[in-house]
């Protein structure tokens, strides 16, 4: 054997396995300075809010109609107070045209519109709950149509799988993961 060659190989003994392998250089490498830590804070915060930014991407849209939804509640809650308040201060006006009207003959006058009055009432109580009917009415139809999108969408991603397609493209998506 050559000597030169010699050098370049070693015997090791790991737990009764001896076994050659090349020797080792007992250099030191560079010390490896650190990393910039302002440069890691930096980077650390660039890749959150590409993060951040991505997840408020892919809810948007979901982000959008829940706003929509609230919105429309909300216009609801005010349509049905103002209605409240219109029902409330019709009562007061009748009060304070009868006190005007103070005379004995006038009284059978003052029936009749307070029975006209009490059928207006009615009628617009029936009015504001007919278009508190309708506004739930379409605020469920966005819902449903919200929810169908979502099953739509968890349909699509069992359609997507691997399994569907052919047998060699199943054993190529397996054999690639």
């Amino acid at each position: 054997m050559d000597p030169s060659t010699a050098d370049e190989w070693e015997l090791c003994n790991d737990d009764g396995f001896i076994h050659k392998r090349k020797k080792r250089r007992l250099d030191d490498p560079p010390p490896v300075q650190g990393p910039d830590p302002e440069a890691e804070e930096r980077q650390r915060r660039e890749r959150r809010r590409k993060v951040l930014l991505k997840l408020k991407e892919r809810y948007q849209k979901e982000i959008d109609q829940w706003e929509f939804l609230s919105n429309t509640l909300r216009a609801m809650q005010e349509k049905s107070h103002q209605q409240q308040q219109r029902q409330q201060q019709r009562p007061l006006d009748l009060e304070e045209t009868a006190a005007l009207l103070g005379s004995a003959s006038k009284m059978v006058q003052e029936d009749e519109i307070g029975c006209g009055s009490l059928v207006d009432q009615l009628l617009l109580q029936a009015e504001a709950q007919e278009a508190i009917i309708h506004d739930i009415s379409s605020l469920c139809d966005v819902a449903e149509a919200m929810c169908s999108a979502q099953e739509e969408q968890l349909k699509q991603s069992f359609i997507d799988l691997p399994v569907w397609s052919s047998p060699r493209e199943l054993m190529a998506s397996l054999c690639d993961e």
